[in-house]
């Protein structure tokens, strides 16, 4: 690819430990918008369902598709919000622990994956997780950035 073809983007993760108290959205907005990211990966959202009211709420209004993991119960939940304009994202995978986004640039169709992760926090938890990653088969080839709260340390 010609040098002067290459397009960084802005990615911030963040691990919010629940969001579903209004008092919390404005200060979660205003971090993002503040960040000017292409895509926020937001772990540990404690919520189970997102609408476009919602995303609304809590993301700049250029972040406006996205895709979810729900919590189960009062833990977990991922959301990956992005930039509709600047990039077409399909799931490729979702388990308990990760959800995974195939991009693709609107500018120069590059694709590239994203995995998000917010990992278990039980002993046995951490091991199947593991497990599921360890076998993870991506092809070599593939552009793929993983990120998150892997809850390991």
């Amino acid at each position: 690819m010609n040098q002067n073809q290459v397009r960084s983007w802005k990615v911030m993760t963040w691990n919010v430990r629940g969001i579903n108290s209004s008092w919390k959205w404005d200060s979660v907005k205003n971090k993002i918008s503040e960040a000017q990211c292409d895509i926020v990966c937001l772990q540990e959202t404690k919520k189970d369902n997102f609408d476009s009211l919602f995303l609304r709420k809590t993301c700049p209004p250029t972040l406006d598709t996205y895709d979810i993991l729900p919590s189960v119960g009062a833990s977990g939940g991922i959301l990956i919000a992005w930039r509709g304009s600047l990039f077409s994202g399909n799931r490729v995978s979702c388990n308990n622990f990760a959800i995974t986004v195939e991009f693709c640039s609107r500018h120069d169709y590059s694709k590239w994956v994203l995995t998000c992760i917010y990992g278990p926090c039980t002993p046995e938890g951490k091991g199947m997780f593991l497990d599921r990653f360890r076998n993870i088969q991506m092809s070599p080839e593939t552009d793929w950035l993983i990120l998150g709260d892997f809850n390991l340390i």
